[in-house]
């Protein structure tokens, strides 16, 4: 059975997808007390691990999947275009942070390296990321997922200059990133 942490986890969009999908929700983080109630009540057996930026991920219980949706305020399009430079879009790197710490931790515990946790990182965000920063933010968004796994690694940006809204890198047979616009008005609702 795969399991999930959840970062940045509001009401619990993550863990309920997770539910849904076969998937054990096993931790969260969130700061918010209504939202951090609301999960309480719909995820009783979810740790709840608190404030992002106080977490270390070699103590969080290893997951599978780390899935967290950064606030978007800084890329939005609807907002000042801070970017990742903002002190609210800018909370992703501790995203990538954590998941870093949990593999290291895997490692030294001599984990074989197919089964390092996390073997995967969602990060949901607005389509005003492709082009905050000129797309320099959504570059430095995929470079740092890689790094997650290659340390040394650089993501160049596309010949085009122009970040597409559905793509992909591939690292030979051990790691690969894609990503893709989903409009959220076409998703199914929860009504629980």
């Amino acid at each position: 059975m795969m399991t999930m942490g959840s970062l940045f986890d509001g009401i619990g969009g993550f863990p309920l997808a997770a539910i849904r999908n076969g998937i054990t929700p096993v931790w969260a983080s969130e700061i918010e007390a209504f939202p951090i109630e609301v999960t309480k009540i719909r995820f009783p057996e979810m740790l709840h691990v608190g404030d992002i930026t106080k977490l270390d991920g070699a103590k969080l219980p290893p997951v599978d999947v780390i899935c967290g949706g950064s606030p978007c305020q800084d890329l939005s399009v609807a907002g000042q275009r801070r970017g990742l430079a903002g002190e609210r879009s800018g909370l992703f790197m501790e995203q990538t942070r954590i998941a870093k710490e949990m593999r290291k931790a895997d490692e030294q515990r001599n984990v074989p390296a197919y089964l390092v946790r996390p073997r995967y990182l969602v990060w949901e965000n607005v389509p005003g990321a492709f082009s905050s920063a000129e797309g320099e933010d959504f570059r430095a968004v995929i470079e740092e997922i890689v790094r997650i796994k290659y340390s040394a690694c650089d993501v160049p940006r596309p010949e085009s200059g122009r970040w597409e809204s559905a793509g992909a890198v591939l690292l030979g047979n051990e790691f690969s990133l894609a990503w893709r616009v989903m409009d959220a008005q076409l998703c199914e609702a929860s009504h629980n």
